[in-house]
């Protein structure tokens, strides 16, 4: 059996444990493609090919692909993404609709239209970015407008619910910037910025929660944000939101680190 597959489904959860009840750990989107690790009966165990991510997935819930998609996808472009929290798309093959989250990419689009494995979709082009965003304080508030209050969700990483790390690797990604999943991950790319009088929009910025250092002796990465400037950062805590912040960090979260 061949070790590769694809995602042709909107959201496909990713768990620790080959079990129903074991904890979501990341999700894979529709066109995402995964290198099968192993395989059970009911599980497959996959790594991701955009961020390296591991866990199991439903056994169903990913497509295996023969050599020939395998040199098809190889030619496909794949700069156009879904910008919107959720949008549609529509087969031309038989009339389904496909529901799309923020951050998806699209084969071969062109004029409202992509194509996967043979099989063509149409989808508002409105709801569609052709290519990465200039990293902007405007395109960014314009990006980010559309999730304010989307709910935080463990191991999200969609327009209806995302983690810290989901939202800033969803929302880099629309700006070209490939990140890692999780927080702690995230800290490890980039250049350091020494303080918030030298940063700029769109830095990472990554903190504690506040009493943890005093618990536990030491700080570690249990969080991450957006600077959409150098008083205010954008990111996901109980929801999608806008806060002030100082070289303290916010009001729940001790500032430990920004990165460029």
């Amino acid at each position: 059996m061949l070790n590769r597959a694809i995602i042709l489904h909107a959201i496909v959860p990713v768990r620790t444990l080959p079990r129903e009840q074991a904890e979501q750990s990341t999700q894979l989107l529709f066109g995402e493609q995964v290198e099968i690790i192993e395989y059970t009966d009911r599980w497959v165990h996959i790594r991701a090919d955009y961020d390296g991510q591991t866990g199991w997935c439903d056994r169903k819930m990913v497509s295996p692909l023969t050599e020939d998609d395998i040199k098809q996808l190889r030619a496909v472009s794949w700069d156009a993404m879904v910008a919107m929290p959720i949008t549609y798309a529509v087969s031309d093959n038989n009339g389904h609709t496909l529901p799309l989250s923020i951050g998806t990419s699209l084969p071969d689009y062109k004029n409202g239209t992509f194509k996967l494995l043979g099989v063509t979709f149409r989808i508002d082009p409105s709801m569609v970015i052709e290519r990465p965003l200039e990293l902007t304080e405007a395109n960014l508030q314009q990006v980010c407008r559309f999730l304010h209050n989307v709910p935080y969700l463990w191991g999200g990483r969609n327009g209806v619910g995302m983690d810290c790390s989901g939202f800033t690797q969803t929302v880099m990604k629309l700006f070209g910037r490939k990140l890692l999943r999780n927080a702690s991950q995230q800290a490890t790319q980039g250049t350091a910025v020494s303080s918030l009088s030298e940063a700029q929009t769109g830095d990472l910025v990554f903190f504690s929660h506040r009493g943890v250092e005093a618990s536990s002796g030491h700080s570690s990465v249990s969080h991450v944000g957006i600077l959409m400037n150098k008083e205010v950062v954008i990111h996901c805590s109980g929801r999608v939101k806008l806060e002030a912040i100082t070289d303290d960090g916010l009001p729940t979260h001790t500032l430990l680190a920004i990165r460029r």
